[in-house]
């Protein structure tokens, strides 16, 4: 597969590297997440002013640089990298996607907003009761004169303890699980009757449990037609999707080019642990799965300019085999250093909680892999 990066995209990739080289070292990272609020707002503000890169993605018309996918996919890589937590996944990736492509009234004010650093979003779709079928909805949005007023309970919004926004999907016909029926609403995060319960996640990102109750919002804050928003959620999931799989490519980087250093300098019976065989093979076997994830994620950021179908494909299959890459190398990586691995003064172990985590958001290894087989051999599969 040739997939060569453009002068710009290669710019881009050094500029956020060397940013995150020189202000988001392992212990500035583990001081940030102990502390109020538990990320950084500076540091969200470097990426709109001293960067730039919260408008890569977007088109020039609209106040960005005119980049796309591909410039998500080379930002979310070396963020990976980095283990960063603050939230450029579900504002730029998911928000700015729902933004695109749903073209609601007001859309390029707030996508102004997000390359500015001012606005940050959270995309609260996921509820106790669905696992990974986004129709599963018991969040309703009932017509209320020419608005709506939603009621409902969304758990695990990353990111909502700091968000400006929340994007939310909500039924406003049809059966709970029913495709049709589906729609989407942008609800600023302060409107009377949103409460929330943050929490910290194993991986040091946050996330809140979020309670509607009759939340009023007016017919501009819909997203997409009503009742037939499933298909813009799905395009933007496997956006995000793609997105994630970028990330996990750092993470995986890092997972084994800090393994195979720690193996030259562990030494056991008087020499280092990288000169066992049994250990080489292994590493081995870990880049293999490294380069492999990278080709997939390639792969599905492609895939993402062609039908429905192609882009669905392309995403289920890159996120399987992230998965399992995740799973291979993550677990590796703690056995070959070892229990102290798992300590939180080391950075492999932060690492593969991220990894872990990685492997379950939006849909585990085995939800993808049955997607695929359902979206190539039909339902009857």
């Amino acid at each position: 597969m040739d997939f060569s990066f453009t002068e710009e995209q290669s710019m881009l990739r050094d500029t956020v590297a060397s940013y995150l080289a020189d202000n988001y070292s392992f212990d500035q990272r583990r001081a940030a997440l102990k502390a109020e609020p538990g990320w950084r707002p500076q540091v969200w503000k470097a990426f709109a002013d001293e960067l730039g890169i919260l408008g890569a993605a977007f088109s020039e018309a609209q106040g960005g640089l005119g980049g796309g996918t591909t410039d998500n996919m080379v930002i979310m890589e070396e963020l990976g990298k980095a283990l960063v937590v603050e939230p450029y996944l579900p504002t730029v990736v998911i928000g700015g996607g729902f933004l695109k492509h749903g073209k609601p009234a007001g859309a390029d004010e707030l996508i102004g907003k997000i390359i500015a650093g001012e606005a940050i979003i959270a995309f609260a779709y996921a509820e106790p009761q669905g696992r990974y079928t986004w129709s599963d909805l018991k969040t309703t949005a009932k017509k209320d004169g020419a608005g709506y007023v939603l009621n409902g309970h969304k758990a695990v919004v990353i990111g909502a303890p700091y968000a400006t926004h929340l994007i939310v999907t909500a039924r406003t016909g049809g059966g709970q699980r029913e495709a049709q029926g589906v729609s989407v609403f942008i609800v600023p995060k302060d409107a009377k009757g949103v409460t929330t319960r943050d929490y910290p996640t194993v991986d040091g990102f946050r996330a809140s449990e979020v309670y509607f109750e009759n939340v009023a919002v007016g017919a501009e804050a819909m997203i997409g037609p009503e009742g037939q928003a499933l298909p813009l959620v799905e395009k933007v999931m496997d956006e995000a999707v793609a997105a994630t799989c970028a990330e996990a490519c750092g993470v995986l980087r890092q997972l084994h080019e800090s393994t195979v250093e720690y193996a030259r300098q562990r030494k056991q019976f008087g020499q280092p642990i990288s000169s066992f065989q049994v250990l080489q093979h292994r590493m081995v076997d870990m880049f293999i799965q490294l380069e492999q994830s990278i080709s997939m994620t390639y792969m599905a950021d492609i895939m993402l300019a062609g039908s429905d179908l192609e882009r669905a494909k392309g995403a289920s299959a890159a996120k399987v085999q992230i998965g399992k890459a995740c799973k291979f190398v993550g677990q590796n990586a703690i056995q070959i250093h070892g229990g102290m691995g798992m300590t939180d003064e080391m950075a492999i172990g932060h690492y593969f909680k991220r990894a872990t985590m990685i492997e379950a958001a939006f849909g585990s290894t085995d939800h993808h892999l049955a997607r695929y087989e359902i979206l190539s051999l039909g339902k009857a599969a």
